[in-house]
């Protein structure tokens, strides 16, 4: 392989897997604000099993984000590496919202974040609440400003290429234009929808695997715990609802930009387009739907183990199939890195292929260890359940040593006493 085609591959492994805790990330943040909300407004025994469903879910939600933005960080180091040629005609264009998702929409989400978790006995409930809803908020204004770069790169519009034929370099001349770029519009919300789904997947099957293991709430009245299960569930086939109709309605919205817009590569153009109304159609009609009806059904039918089974065995799929539309998606531009402007050979560096398959071997590799630490940590959490929570416990809950023979406890004398 040459060495554009193998900085080619490596962006694809690397942006592939990056997704994979975008996806999560996005899926899981509004579903834990609604229940921070709901545990900030409720008393009693409910609002026991609240808090207890905001703390489980925001452990999976912080791991995937803390390993995320290690991902992150060695996707964006290959931009520079192999494809400099791009930075240097279209820096101001591509990097600008990149830019403003790193310097305000990034560390503002980092921020608010650090104070969600330490401020756990320290705000009101309300204020808590409110401050994870702006976690989220930001969160999705960082996903959009990095679709409205991928999107000037599928449909370029907003700029103006100028200097002499030879070293031509855009300009942004309407900022509207971009931000309202339909490929950035409507294919960020395709995105979204993506995210919900996979989000509400992992809640179905999280909660499937513990109600399965308790017996499926056959006992009346429910314990503590099979409550919060039974609620995630709820919320995982309403999240994972809202995230199909997202999908289907944007993802065929996007054909409006991208008909004709194969150029040289026509053929492999209509062969993807027909892949992707054929995955849509085939997993909406043939998978999704029905399986969001028998988990609605399941709160009427106790103990059935065989299709909680199921629901836990599908949980990887919208991961898989978010994975392939993203592909879909970029192998439609080629050979361009800007669609119908730059080439993508135009733009590579002259580094030998020898050089970029070290780097591709040493960045996926790396890549890869996160995604695998990624979900063994979040099994091994999802495993625990509520046994041991460690976000808004108490000091003297966290160093307690209770015998777990999983856990590392650290005793620094004997717990204090706190409010």
């Amino acid at each position: 392989m040459e060495a554009t085609e193998l900085a080619r591959l490596q962006f694809a492994l690397l942006a592939a897997v990056h997704f994979l805790f975008v996806l999560l990330t996005l899926g899981l943040g509004p579903v834990v604000a609604i229940f921070n909300t709901r545990w900030a407004r409720a008393t009693g025994p409910r609002a026991v099993v609240l808090g207890n469903a905001t703390r489980f879910w925001g452990q999976i939600y912080l791991v995937n984000y803390a390993l995320g933005i290690a991902a992150g960080i060695v996707l964006e180091l290959q931009f520079g590496l192999h494809f400099p040629g791009l930075l240097d005609v279209a820096g101001e264009v591509f990097g600008a919202p990149l830019a403003v998702e790193t310097l305000v929409a990034f560390f503002l989400e980092s921020t608010l974040l650090g104070l969600w978790v330490f401020g756990w006995h320290l705000f009101p409930r309300g204020l808590h609440a409110a401050i994870f809803w702006a976690v989220v908020l930001t969160g999705y204004a960082s996903a959009f400003a990095v679709m409205v770069a991928n999107g000037f790169l599928r449909n370029p519009v907003g700029y103006v290429l100028e200097g002499p034929p030879d070293a031509q370099v855009a300009s942004i001349t309407d900022f509207g234009a971009l931000v309202a770029n339909p490929a950035a519009l409507v294919s960020g919300l395709h995105v979204v929808g993506a995210c919900l789904m996979a989000g509400g997947f992992v809640l179905v099957g999280v909660s499937a695997w513990h109600l399965r293991r308790v017996g499926g709430g056959e006992r009346l009245p429910v314990s503590p715990d099979e409550d919060l299960w039974r609620r995630s569930m709820r919320a995982g086939i309403w999240t994972g609802l809202v995230g199909v109709l997202f999908v289907q309605a944007f993802g065929y919205a996007q054909f409006g930009y991208i008909e004709g817009g194969f150029g040289e590569n026509a053929a492999v153009g209509v062969l993807l387009e027909v892949m992707m109304r054929s995955a849509d159609l085939v997993f909406l009609g043939a998978l999704v739907l029905p399986l969001l009806l028998i988990g609605g059904a399941l709160f009427r039918m106790r103990g059935r183990r065989t299709l909680y089974a199921v629901l836990t065995a599908l949980l990887p799929l919208p991961f898989l199939v978010g994975i392939a539309g993203w592909l879909v998606r970029e192998l439609g531009r080629q050979p361009w890195v800007i669609q119908g402007v730059l080439r993508v050979d135009q733009v590579t560096s002259d580094q030998s292929a020898r050089a970029v398959l070290a780097s591709l071997v040493l960045l996926a590799g790396l890549m890869v260890t996160l995604a695998v630490l990624d979900w063994w940590v979040l099994t091994r959490l999802a495993r625990a359940g509520t046994d041991r929570l460690v976000l808004g416990a108490a000091p003297a809950d966290v160093l307690r040593d209770d015998g777990a023979d999983d856990a590392v406890l650290l005793r620094f004398g004997p717990p204090q006493e706190t409010r």
